[in-house]
């Protein structure tokens, strides 16, 4: 049996990191790794009281932070020792005990490298709108460019995960581009058959403002335009296995 080591990036997230880690918690993995970078508010208190081993992401790595979420999980990463990681947002309100065990589950399977979650996105009162970067910027772009990821319904989802070894080999995109970007790479790398995907029901999370989501649709489109081969400049971390 694999062990499971659970990374949840955070930045200001208070009201909800709590839930998240008891939820985590609950399936029993090897550790549960609060990647807090540089939060202002309760976020590292909260996520230490409901269980979770918090790391400042200036103890992870000799080197200064690069901002972004992919940064806080290309240093849980290299804390983690688990032989899957898996990563959970912090800002969820509908993270339930057995979903970190629906998403270790497919491993058995050796030929599998990275798991995605599928899920239904809710927005406000309405059971489904959620996703709008995802739905309006990273899904055309797939279809257009890298057909063979089409199936692939929730390619920014922040719900995975992946073998250690596969991602000690792979870049992290600094940015909100980190799902997409290890997507295409691990589907580059170990093909399409190597990524599979399990029904998590639906996903509940705090939706950000229109300014917000255009950074972050600037960030994917970039990504993913980068990995088609365009001479665009994406901040990112290489491998950890390289040094």
């Amino acid at each position: 049996m694999s062990s499971v080591s659970v990374v949840i990036p955070a930045l200001n997230e208070a009201p909800t990191v709590a839930k998240v880690v008891e939820a985590v918690l609950a399936d029993n993995p090897l550790e549960v790794l609060v990647i807090d970078a540089d939060s202002t508010d309760a976020t590292a208190a909260e996520a230490r009281s409901a269980g979770a081993t918090v790391l400042n992401w200036r103890e992870i790595l000799d080197t200064e932070p690069i901002p972004g979420k992919g940064e806080s999980l290309w240093r849980g990463v290299a804390a983690a020792r688990g032989d899957i990681v898996v990563f959970v947002d912090a800002d969820l309100t509908s993270f339930r005990p057995g979903m970190v065990n629906s998403l270790v589950a497919p491993f058995l399977n050796d030929d599998i490298h990275l798991v995605k979650a599928d899920y239904v996105r809710t927005f406000g009162d309405h059971t489904t709108g959620g996703g709008r970067v995802t739905e309006l910027t990273a899904k055309p772009l797939l279809r257009a460019l890298f057909p063979e990821l089409s199936h692939i319904r929730q390619p920014l989802g922040g719900e995975y995960a992946i073998r250690r070894s596969t991602a000690l080999a792979m870049p992290f995109v600094s940015g909100y581009g980190v799902e997409v970007g290890l997507l295409i790479d691990v589907a580059t790398q170990f093909g399409t058959s190597s990524i599979a995907q399990v029904d998590l029901g639906s996903r509940s999370h705090n939706h950000q403002s229109l300014e917000a989501l255009g950074s972050m649709a600037d960030v994917v489109a970039t990504t993913i335009l980068q990995r088609f081969g365009h001479d665009l400049p994406v901040v990112q971390r290489e491998p950890l296995g390289i040094h």
